[in-house]
């Protein structure tokens, strides 16, 4: 038996797709086929949680290895790098550890549609981390864990928010990607979105928002327009 499975970022409502961005993800890899026959199977029955091998699956697996990453990565100090994308973070033991990890010295970009219960660039802190929110005509749904790895970047693709309903009290999945082009792909938006200049509003301090603007001479991006461009091959 083959499987071909498909996971996403979203979901299959037609409503939804007109509005949202997602990423989805065609793979006929064994071992995710295998857990998501699991997950189902887990879904459907009445017995215990089954060991899953690649997938991370909310409420079991996916908060505690989420916190394990980060702290990996703390452990790399200044060699550390975290990029996060999602719609909310509420989450207190995910906000701390993000703190520790800033503190060892973790350079931390997160970019966060909606609510944002952590403080960025905070003395002491969270001097390391930044946090922007993008909105603009789309609404932004892609969640993405980067994790630098030092050097051999670890990265998945999920469901799931950075609030306590998403990683404890929800059924969500977590799903790497491994392949390195895709993996590059990924970092390249990641990195549009950071390089935003005008849909990008930035969060100081305080908690209050600032819009980033072009410097003197330097050229505008919209990075929702310029990943349009990307995937259509026509000017936006």
């Amino acid at each position: 038996m083959r499987r071909y499975v498909h996971l996403g970022t979203g979901n299959y409502h037609a409503g939804n797709a007109r509005l949202y961005t997602d990423y989805s993800f065609m793979t006929c890899d064994e071992s995710i086929g295998d857990d998501v026959n699991k997950l189902f199977q887990q879904l459907t029955g009445m017995g215990k949680a089954l060991k899953i091998k690649k997938l991370f699956h909310a409420p079991f697996t996916l908060h505690n290895r989420l916190i394990s990453l980060i702290e990996r990565e703390a452990s790399y100090g200044e060699q550390g790098r975290i990029i996060f994308k999602f719609n909310a973070l509420t989450e207190p033991q995910m906000i701390k550890a993000l703190y520790r990890a800033s503190q060892a010295g973790v350079k931390i970009d997160l970019v966060i549609r909606g609510i944002c219960c952590l403080r960025p660039e905070v003395p002491g802190l969270s001097d390391n981390i930044r946090v922007r929110s993008v909105i603009g005509r789309f609404l932004e749904h892609t969640r993405v864990y980067y994790f630098g790895n030092s050097g051999r970047p670890e990265v998945y693709c999920s469901s799931a928010d950075g609030m306590e309903r998403n990683l404890l009290h929800r059924v969500e999945t977590a799903f790497p990607v491994e392949e390195p082009a895709l993996i590059a792909r990924l970092r390249e938006d990641l990195d549009t979105y950071l390089a935003d200049n005008c849909q990008a509003w930035v969060l100081q301090p305080d908690g209050s928002y600032i819009q980033n603007q072009p410097g003197e001479g330097e050229e505008r991006l919209a990075s929702q327009l310029v990943l349009l461009e990307r995937l259509t091959g026509k000017p936006n």
